[in-house]
């Protein structure tokens, strides 16, 4: 761009040399060539000061890597490359009969764990009867035993008869007891609920909905409105759960943004709002009025991450670069661009704003240049 406007000056000291006929001298060509340096330097302070140009800009956008949540042999590939999609298209179809195999399993333990249940109940009741018949059994036994003991002062019951009553009495109590501790222990299985349901029966509805939703998951959809492009995955492949081997790149609907690079002196000239230009490499000649978006708060050159390893003097040597997203006026999707167009771009401050034709004149000069070749 400083090129474009040493040239331009130099054109018109030519034009006006010849139109005028002003002799070449000692006198007139150091002025000219003076007076370029003080006018064209003064210009250059006062435009890259406050009207900040990027030469490297570029369009943006996020891409979705599509990893399955579940692994097996790929049977089909039903989106097309390029295509637009709906939110909820399948995309790619996994092989399900593992998983369905696991929903009968998981159906069968659920059936199981639901009769046990009642069988459960049944022996709860089953229990509750004898621990009924047992209480009956000792009462009647201590009865006995009790009578028995009364007469043994009349001499009507031998001793030994006494002792036998006793015994009996003893081995009811124990019956009692350990009819009374499988009533416990049935009626502990049968009660053990969450949310009013048994916990067996739980645990495997929980197994169940995840094997389903692993079923589910073998059919592989657009996470939203986009496209998938440069698509390799093919019948036969297999398809892993792991987020460094996706599947499939999908590109989500979203607007088109330009990112600009721009040295660090400008970013007193650089806010949110001013308007901004740019020339793209893919449509020569013409510009897109547009106005910044954001700067981004943070550069990759100043990054460090907490490791083994100390902070290096060439990381600090590096020169990072202020970027500034610009949004457009016009939608690329008119010109039939692909994402991630590249071109050049120009902020304009509300400083000196008269000295902003000049910088509208050259990135429209350089857009003209792109007829022929891009030049950065």
């Amino acid at each position: 761009m400083d090129l474009l406007l040493i040239l331009t000056y130099a054109g018109a000291c030519v034009a006006i040399f010849k139109i005028f006929k002003i002799p070449l001298n000692k006198w007139s060509v150091p002025t000219a060539v003076l007076g370029g340096i003080a006018i064209i330097g003064a210009l250059l302070i006062i435009m890259n000061y406050n009207h900040p140009y990027g030469k490297y800009a570029k369009e943006i956008f996020v891409n979705v890597p599509i990893v399955p949540a579940v692994k097996g042999i790929v049977v089909s590939i039903d989106a097309e490359p390029n295509v637009p999609l709906k939110k909820g298209d399948v995309l790619f179809k996994i092989d399900p009969k593992p998983y369905e195999l696991l929903v009968a399993r998981k159906k069968a333990q659920l059936a199981e764990a639901e009769q046990l249940v009642k069988q459960n109940e049944a022996q709860l009741s089953s229990t509750k009867g004898r621990v009924a018949k047992a209480k009956a059994d000792r009462d009647r036994a201590k009865q006995t035993y009790g009578r028995y003991a009364k007469g043994k002062s009349s001499g009507a019951f031998s001793a030994q008869q006494i002792a036998n009553k006793r015994q009996f009495y003893r081995a009811s109590e124990g019956t009692l007891a350990a009819a009374r501790a499988e009533d416990d222990r049935i009626r502990l299985i049968f009660e053990s609920e969450i949310n009013g349901v048994n916990t067996k029966v739980a645990q495997i509805s929980a197994d169940l909905a995840s094997a389903e939703y692993d079923l589910e998951r073998t059919v592989v959809r657009a996470p939203s409105d986009g496209i998938v492009t440069q698509v390799a995955l093919r019948r036969g492949s297999m398809a892993v759960n792991i987020p460094l081997r996706p599947a499939m790149i999908f590109i989500p609907d979203q607007g088109r943004l330009i990112a600009g690079s721009f040295w660090q002196n400008s970013l007193s000239k650089m806010k949110s709002g001013f308007e901004a230009e740019v020339s793209l490499d893919a449509v020569p000649g013409h510009i897109f009025a547009g106005k910044v978006v954001s700067i981004l708060p943070a550069m990759s050159e100043g990054e460090i991450q907490s490791g083994g390893n100390l902070i290096s003097a060439r990381q600090l040597s590096s020169n990072g670069r202020a970027i500034a997203v610009i949004e457009l006026e016009e939608n690329l999707d008119d010109y039939n661009l692909p994402r991630g167009v590249q071109g050049k771009v120009a902020i304009y401050s509300d400083s000196f704003a008269h000295v902003s034709v000049m910088r509208r004149v050259l990135l429209r000069m350089l857009g003209w240049i792109n007829y022929v070749f891009p030049m950065k």
